[in-house]
């Protein structure tokens, strides 16, 4: 299951208040974020759609997508197994306790450099 999406966005207060206006009808409602920095949208089931602002440096990718798996094992196998086919290590498995309290994660480029998550975020 896609846990959260995040996208580069150009104009970080216009899609800001774009996607308030175009989600409200769906239910989905802003969550959390940083002003400047990114926005990150509830769309339901734990997950989350999230804009990045370009700024005046370039984003860590223009394009993450997380994939929430059922526990640590399945993080470290993801990890292992991008690797072995091609891809470039972008975070090791581990806890994330900037994250949240129970989050474990892995990053990889693909090979396109878009920066793929494996996560759980259970006790």
């Amino acid at each position: 299951m896609i846990d959260h999406v995040t996208v580069e966005v150009s104009d970080l207060g216009r899609s800001k208040l774009f996607y308030e206006r175009a989600f409200a009808p769906l239910g989905y409602g802003l969550s959390f974020g940083k002003e400047g920095v990114f926005w990150a949208f509830d769309v339901g089931n734990g997950c989350l759609f999230e804009i990045q602002a370009t700024g005046k440096k370039p984003p860590l990718t223009h394009l993450h997508v997380a994939f929430r798996v059922k526990d640590i094992f399945e993080v470290d196998a993801f990890h292992r197994a991008a690797i072995e086919a091609g891809a470039k290590d972008n975070g090791a498995p581990g806890p994330r306790p900037d994250y949240g309290e129970n989050y474990y994660a892995c990053f990889v480029l693909d090979p396109d450099g878009y920066n793929i998550e494996a996560m759980v975020n259970e006790p």
